[in-house]
């Protein structure tokens, strides 16, 4: 059950992407690769929010980060680890993002809520260190959100 409620989950936020909502993006760091995504939580199904734990509101905001690798025959497969963060608004008030780790077969995802205003500008600063990894690496981006 959990896992059919990722995978749509997951589906929904690739669908997101064509809307000018949602916003997703990456950072290469040579061997590795973090991919990224911010939506409102309105825009998840009810019963896909329910089954994962995730509250539906109008002031919460839902990223999602991936940790890549490219593997030995070109392919990018998503890697383990942990990723930490904080999020601020266009008035500089910090919040720290409690990420989870959510793991679907061999897709890994790192997924926290956090509070916005509609039109507020709001930026980014995340670590990601993926497994067996010696060092953090550095994302940072801003994105605004409306509300639906």
């Amino acid at each position: 059950m959990i896992t059919r409620s990722i995978t749509q989950l997951l589906t929904l936020v690739l669908g997101l992407f064509m809307l000018t909502q949602a916003q997703a993006g990456q950072t290469d760091f040579g061997k590795y690769q973090v991919h990224w995504s911010v939506f409102p939580s309105t825009f998840l199904d009810p019963q896909v929010a329910k089954d994962n734990n995730l509250q539906r509101s109008r002031s919460i905001g839902i990223i999602n980060i991936s940790i890549m690798t490219e593997g030995e025959h070109g392919q990018i497969r998503p890697v383990g680890g942990q990723v930490e963060g904080q999020v601020s608004n266009d008035i500089q008030q910090v919040n720290f993002l409690a990420f989870r780790r959510i793991q679907e077969g061999d897709a890994v995802y790192f997924i926290a809520q956090y509070q916005y205003r509609t039109g507020d500008l709001m930026t980014f600063n995340l670590k990601a260190r993926p497994a067996g990894h010696n060092q953090d690496l550095q994302v940072r981006f801003s994105h605004t959100l409306f509300n639906d």
